[in-house]
């Protein structure tokens, strides 16, 4: 144990970046919150941000696998495009065959996912440029399907973060240097109950980034566990940790976006300190392996605007809905928009989510 925190701290002092390239175009990486900033640089970055995705598995056979030609993410394309990053999280491993599957003892609540690899492009012409990688099915296929996620996500220059190996990674956009980092409870990821190694990487990445986004793969999993309790939770006798004191510790160390995952479900909002936090975005685009029914199959697309200092500056929820086995599109009913309303008045009653009729939405939180 001793050994991997060491491996771990010198990885932490000498990765700035896990991919190979860095999307710089020449320019130089700004300090946090420089006082001089380019003329060419944005007043604002557009942060698209999803859930879980996972749009199937050809393990143990190819019987859960979409259709080749079946883009599941065209009905919401138009909507991901449009932000100049885009994030989600990868749930489970990219590996076309092999791979040495973890023992499953009960198939009801356990789980192998290896999504091939032709995916990963299709994920990048949706417009994804970053995701996190720390998840509870990231290790489904053992050190191989680590490393060839690792190796085919950098093939199409996608920044991703969360395995010890891996701490963060970065991304210049518009001038600004954005730095993602991510936690979840399981082997090979950084500790979501670990708060002295987020605040180590989250103030490591203030050193050099001007956005700084967590992500957080936590919380017990289910309908049953819509609601944030603030304390640990437990689920299949594991410590999914305390999302609301994990998103409030990684803001006070610096970071100015939180976005959670993990409960398979849509969870309340919060706004602190000027930033935001998602405590679960849902299931966005999950294929036959997922409960998607009720409000298992609803997720919002969230579009952030956020300075280039990292404050919230305003908000949009593009709802969207699965059917069938799966993949999102465009839900005219809003169903996602009123429970995030409802979960946030009911959890965090301290900031007022306010909503218009287009999915804009503000946070009003009383002095």
């Amino acid at each position: 144990m001793k050994n991997q925190k060491l491996l771990f701290l010198i990885v932490l002092i000498t990765s700035v970046h896990c991919s190979p390239q860095s999307n710089t175009k020449g320019e130089s990486t700004p300090k946090k919150k420089a006082s001089i900033v380019s003329e060419f640089m944005a007043d604002s970055i557009n942060i698209i941000a999803v859930g879980d995705i996972m749009m199937g598995t050809n393990y143990p056979d190819n019987s859960t696998l979409p259709p080749k030609d079946a883009f599941l993410l065209q009905p919401v394309q138009q909507y991901l495009q449009a932000g100049d990053i885009v994030f989600g999280n990868l749930e489970g491993p990219v590996l076309d065959s092999g791979g040495s599957p973890k023992a499953c003892g009960d198939p009801t609540s356990c789980y192998v996912f290896r999504q091939p690899s032709y995916f990963v492009k299709e994920l990048k012409d949706a417009g994804f440029s970053m995701f996190s990688i720390a998840n509870n099915h990231v290790g489904d296929l053992g050190e191989q399907g680590r490393v060839h996620t690792a190796a085919i996500l950098k093939q199409y220059n996608i920044r991703y973060a969360g395995q010890t190996n891996c701490p963060w990674d970065t991304l210049k956009i518009k001038g600004v240097l954005v730095g993602l980092t991510a936690f979840a409870p399981n082997k090979g990821c950084l500790n979501i109950n670990d708060y002295k190694e987020l605040e180590q990487v989250v103030k490591k990445l203030n050193t050099f980034c001007d956005i700084v986004i967590v992500s957080f793969h936590g919380g017990a999993e289910g309908q049953s566990h819509t609601r944030i309790t603030r304390t640990h939770e437990q689920f299949l006798g594991q410590d999914r940790g305390d999302v609301y004191e994990f998103a409030h510790k990684a803001i006070d160390a610096g970071a100015d976006i939180v976005l959670g995952h993990g409960p398979h479900i849509t969870r309340a909002v919060d706004y602190y300190k000027g930033r935001f936090i998602a405590y679960s975005m849902g299931n966005f685009c999950t294929y036959d392996k997922f409960n998607i029914n009720g409000i298992s199959g609803m997720a919002p697309i969230f579009s952030l605007n956020i300075s280039k200092k990292g404050e919230f500056l305003s908000g949009k929820v593009i709802p969207t809905k699965q059917f069938g086995r799966g993949g999102p599109v465009y839900d005219s009913s809003g169903s996602v928009i009123k429970e995030l309303q409802k979960l946030t008045k009911e959890d965090i009653p301290e900031v007022q989510l306010i909503f218009n009729d287009n999915g804009d939405f503000s946070f009003h939180h009383p002095k």
